[in-house]
């Protein structure tokens, strides 16, 4: 498998230049990430770090009815990368957004309650950002992008996703080179939408699988079909929103 991945030193001297262009090019002063205990934040926060002085990284822990052990995780990162973190507990918000939602519509799914999560964690992120004319990167990698596993408007809501180009185990080497503490690099994945999820078994594929498959190498027939029909049928979140242009014949020359 490893033979698929590409050098981490590389890889690294590659971002730290990107970012250092992208935000320059924008007039940013900095820039602004959800640290959440897992590997992709840690990992997007380290390579941020190499970029931006400590007080040009928002660093931002948002729990809401998290698992203890993610905060944990961030204020370890945080601490490993001398990285300031500041936490907005959006557990209070999160039960007044389902209690009026559900008020005026009936019970929410368990997934699209889930997914109020990721969203309002974006618009904190927003608004934290623009108060400082900070961009906000995200984690998203290769993987996550391909197979539609984040949630459209919420972690997929950023200016910046330095990861995107990125197979997960290249995430993980690159984390491991920055030094991410091995007890977030080595932890199973997952989303923290509820207690014991991970991304493996929500998605029914291993990173391992989805690492080969986009980097072209063989895989079962099954592993194909299910990463292509997930592929599909997450296209709409890879996409703008589709707009419809009126042809001058359906409506007269005078909507030019």
């Amino acid at each position: 498998m490893a033979q698929i991945y590409r050098d981490a030193a590389k890889i690294a001297v590659f971002l730290e230049g990107w970012l250092a262009d992208a935000l320059a090019a924008s007039g940013a002063k900095g820039a602004a990430l959800g640290l959440s205990g897992g590997v992709d934040s840690a990992a997007l926060a380290a390579i941020l770090r190499r970029v931006c002085a400590k007080d040009e990284l928002l660093a931002v822990i948002m729990p809401a009815y998290s698992m203890p052990a993610d905060e944990e995780h961030a204020r370890l990162a945080a601490d490993a990368l001398d990285i300031s973190a500041v936490k907005v507990d959006l557990s209070s918000i999160f039960d007044h957004c389902v209690k009026a939602m559900e008020a005026c519509g009936g019970e929410l799914s368990p997934l699209a309650r889930a997914n109020i999560k990721p969203r309002l964690r974006m618009a904190t992120l927003y608004a934290l950002a623009q108060s400082r004319n900070f961009l906000v990167c995200g984690g998203g990698n290769k993987d996550e992008l391909a197979f539609g596993y984040f949630t459209k408007h919420g972690d997929s809501g950023v200016d910046l996703l330095p990861f995107g180009d990125l197979l997960k185990g290249e995430v993980r080497a690159l984390a491991r080179y920055l030094g991410v503490p091995d007890a977030i690099v080595d932890k199973p994945p997952s989303a923290g939408l509820w207690e014991g999820q991970t991304d493996e078994a929500e998605m029914g594929v291993s990173y391992a699988d989805l690492d080969l498959y986009l980097a072209g190498g063989e895989t079962t027939p099954a592993v194909r079909e299910k990463i292509e029909s997930a592929a599909r049928r997450s296209e709409h979140k890879r996409n703008m929103p589709r707009i419809a242009v009126i042809p001058t014949q359906a409506a007269g020359a005078s909507m030019r």
